[in-house]
């Protein structure tokens, strides 16, 4: 394949443009970036607009624009599981998310597993927090990878050495200027992909024949696939389709990079407002979506699912705007990882590091390892990428899905109620952990579904239902046997707290 050299021009202008913002980002509200709180959190003082680009470029990434149109283009209906999933993901969290920063603000938690450590006062199951969410994050890591991947693949450029100066590039300037790099990167981000979908949704349309055609079409492209897919759900995948969009729902807010965001607010009424605001994601979720039967429709021939839509954008667009199209999805996928190697980094310093290691280290300790740490989770997200056999880039967010989703009972309940037992919560934990992973074994690793009963539901859900039940089971038991169940630094009016917001 042949270097496009115009795409190629284009994405190069606004790569280079977003990593000279992300090192500027060191002095944009200025902070001691020495200190763990001001670098993995920007001294938690964003405001509504700044919250809402930050978490909507951590939540709406790469992923949004080749796994889930990827999977509609491979699977047909399957696919738009990811809209109802980004539609139901507020309401529930509105009840959860305020109250969550309220007591992080008050305590002056960094992470999820330093709630649980105040909560219960129990270093293990902080630990088990903590890991769960590093290991969930690396796919998730990858995923981005993937999408960079395919657009660098689709502008015909030979090699992975692209993919790692890219990252290697995030590495150093989220190293730099931490959260803030993200966050401004995200302004721009959010508007190229704006634009991107607002002349997709319009141009390619047009060119097709209109949406009647498109659907035709793609119902028609898609019953020749092996196994053949459709643009209607089956009756026989309602229970898979239900359950990832609730098992999806119900993890989106637990992973740290997800966490990481809604902490850098500057007040719990800038939490509330988001919740609210964030849905106007979804709708051009949906929109996405349909770029992959827009792909069937055009004729776009590919084994790589992930390769859809960029080659979908080469076809259908000028290819000055095919390569502003790339760069969309490239900066797309900067932002998250950028995220996520911070969030996990906390996670790693505050929860394993400083907790069994240096319990001593000072805030410049801390913040120093935290910002190694963040370079390595990136190194490891690059080695994943390599190995991981899944034709469907989805797989990765659904396989940390399945890990993330067994921390729910530890940090949900745990923020409403002191009921459950440490003990309880962590061999639920545990049990869920090692079935969710089972599961996902016994499929080859190829899939993230599994059959219980005749039921084919998601992994993530069914091994979170026995976590829930072990944990009720195992804290009335050790209840009863009167076992210790930890200090709570916690008070009642700490999950109430509330701080001005930022301008």
């Amino acid at each position: 394949m042949q270097i496009n050299w115009t795409a190629f021009s284009i994405f190069i202008i606004f790569f280079l443009f977003v990593a000279v913002l992300g090192f500027v980002a060191a002095r944009w509200r200025r902070g001691d970036l020495s200190h763990l709180e001001e670098w993995g959190l920007a001294g938690r003082r964003f405001g509504t607009l700044i919250t809402w680009f930050l978490v909507g470029g951590d939540l709406y990434t790469a992923y949004t624009f080749i796994a889930v149109p990827g999977l509609m283009y491979g699977k047909g209906a399957l696919g738009f599981y990811a809209v109802p999933y980004t539609t139901v993901v507020y309401p529930i969290f509105l009840l959860i998310l305020p109250r969550f920063w309220s007591v992080a603000r008050a305590k002056g938690y960094v992470t999820a597993s330093d709630f649980v450590q105040g909560r219960y006062g129990d270093r293990l199951l902080s630990f088990a927090v903590a890991l769960t969410g590093i290991v969930a994050t690396i796919p998730y890591i990858a995923l981005q990878l993937t999408g960079m991947q395919a657009v660098i693949t689709a502008m015909g450029i030979p090699g992975s050495w692209p993919l790692i100066i890219a990252f290697i590039i995030l590495a150093l300037f989220a190293y730099t200027s931490g959260l803030r790099a993200p966050a401004m990167i995200a302004i721009v981000k959010d508007l190229m992909i704006y634009i991107t979908i607002i002349v997709a949704v319009i141009l390619i349309p047009i060119k097709l024949g209109g949406f009647g055609h498109i659907f035709h079409a793609s119902a028609a492209a898609l019953a020749k696939h092996h196994p053949p897919g459709s643009i209607a759900l089956s009756p026989k995948l309602y229970a898979t389709y239900g359950t990832l969009a609730l098992g999806s729902a119900l993890a989106l807010f637990l992973y740290p990079h997800a966490v990481t965001g809604v902490f850098s607010a500057s007040s719990r009424r800038v939490v509330k407002r988001n919740m609210a605001l964030l849905p106007a994601y979804s709708f051009a979720l949906g929109i996405i979506a349909l770029l992959g039967y827009m792909a069937l429709a055009a004729g776009v021939h590919t084994k790589s699912s992930s390769e859809a839509v960029p080659l979908l954008f080469l076809k259908e667009f000028p290819t000055w705007f095919a390569g502003f199209g790339f760069a969309a999805i490239g900066i797309g996928a900067l932002v998250p990882a950028a995220i996520m190697s911070i969030a996990s980094a906390n996670l790693f310093t505050r929860n394993i590091y400083k907790a069994f290691f240096v319990r001593n280290a000072s805030n410049e300790h801390e913040a120093r390892v935290a910002k190694i740490v963040s370079l390595i989770i990136i190194l490891l997200a690059l080695v994943f990428i390599l190995g991981f056999p899944q034709q469907y880039a989805i797989s990765m967010q659904q396989v940390g899905g399945i890990l993330i989703l067994q921390t729910l009972p530890t940090v949900v309940f745990g923020l409403f109620t002191r009921w459950f037992h440490r003990r309880g919560l962590f061999l639920g934990w545990l049990v869920g952990i090692v079935l969710g992973i089972l599961m996902w074994a016994s499929t080859g690793y190829q899939s993230t579904s599994y059959t219980v009963g005749g039921v084919t539901a998601y992994a993530g859900i069914w091994a979170l239902i026995v976590n829930i039940v072990v944990a009720l089971v195992l804290s009335g038991i050790f209840q009863a046997m009167g076992l210790s169940n930890g200090e709570d630094e916690t008070t009642p009016a700490d999950y109430r707290v509330d701080a001005e917001a930022s301008v």
